[in-house]
């Protein structure tokens, strides 16, 4: 801006010497000045974000504010619960931004007649509450609705198109759908998946196998976080503890899942010996026949007899 200026006062300049006083030398240098400042506020609106204003000792005010950053939570996430700890841990910034229609339906999904489907919608609203408590994060209702719009799925989109916001959600179809309208989407379960340990081929693990597979001879078994693990060879090891050798990991949107093997002549080998009872017949002896009994006695009298 300052150099808009000073190019101002050299074209004044340049005219004021250039042409004799009068009507027209006025006219130009005004022209000349209105120019070069409406240029100037042109390129100062443009180039306004390299600017820090701050470094100038608050003379001009602040630090451009940052954007405020909204999350858009939808009614499946609530109901998860998870939100609710990920908030509290301090990963999420912004404000979180909770719908009207989003309360409207979860209000109607705690009053259902279905008492699966009506605990569903109270513990969504309970980790509601839980979040509003939450200090270090701000929460926002909204009364924005979009009439013309019946889905639920398709306002919180219209939503995320009016705040420029990204929608929270474990949803996958809502998930694309958001994405094929440029809007942005916060899958949780696509973090769940990136936090879980990472597994490689040939790794030992012990797992508990609890059904039998789809295909022949497979047993399943789950880790704690719920994990799929297809064991081959342990079907007839449902219900034990085993030890079993990744072959593979497949992940996948909707999770991950882990291929092992089961061993048989590896648990084998590791087995304890087999404790026998003991054989009475060697501990509790016949008795002796007269002819053995005889022998023995010579053999005593023949030792007794010898010279010492």
């Amino acid at each position: 801006m300052a150099a808009f200026s000073f190019g101002a006062y050299l074209f004044t300049l340049v005219i004021h010497n250039s042409l004799s006083a009068g009507k027209l030398q006025s006219f130009l240098q005004l022209f000349v000045m209105l120019l070069m400042a409406y240029v100037g506020l042109i390129v100062g609106a443009a180039k306004g974000d390299l600017l820090n204003l701050s470094a100038l000792g608050g003379i001009f005010g602040g630090e451009k504010q940052s954007k405020k950053q909204y999350k858009i939570l939808d009614t499946s996430v609530i109901i998860d619960g998870r939100i609710a700890d990920i908030a509290e841990t301090g990963f999420l910034d912004g404000i979180l931004v909770i719908p009207s229609f989003v309360l409207r339906e979860l209000q109607l999904v705690a009053d259902s007649a279905d008492s699966l489907k009506r605990n569903r919608g109270r513990r969504g609203l309970d980790i509601l509450q839980r979040v509003q408590k939450i200090t270090t994060l701000a929460v926002q209702i909204v009364e924005d609705d979009f009439p013309s719009v019946r889905e639920v799925d398709m306002k919180l989109i219209e939503l995320g198109k009016l705040y420029e916001g990204k929608i929270v959600t474990n949803d996958f179809n809502l998930n694309k759908v958001a994405q094929l309208h440029g809007v942005e989407v916060l899958n949780i379960n696509e973090l769940a998946n990136s936090l879980k340990p990472i597994v490689l081929p040939g790794e030992a693990m012990k797992v508990f196998i609890l059904k039998d597979g789809k295909e022949y001879n497979q047993g399943v078994a789950y880790l704690d976080d719920g994990t799929m693990v297809v064991v081959d060879n342990a079907r007839k090891m449902i219900g034990k503890t085993v030890d079993i050798s990744v072959t593979s990991v497949l992940q996948t949107t909707a999770g991950k899942m882990i291929f092992g093997k089961f061993d048989e002549r590896g648990q084998t080998g590791m087995a304890k010996p087999e404790l026998r009872p003991p054989d009475l017949r060697k501990s509790n002896p016949q008795p002796a026949s007269p002819e053995q009994q005889s022998t023995q006695q010579t053999a005593i009298t023949t030792q007794e007899e010898e010279p010492r």
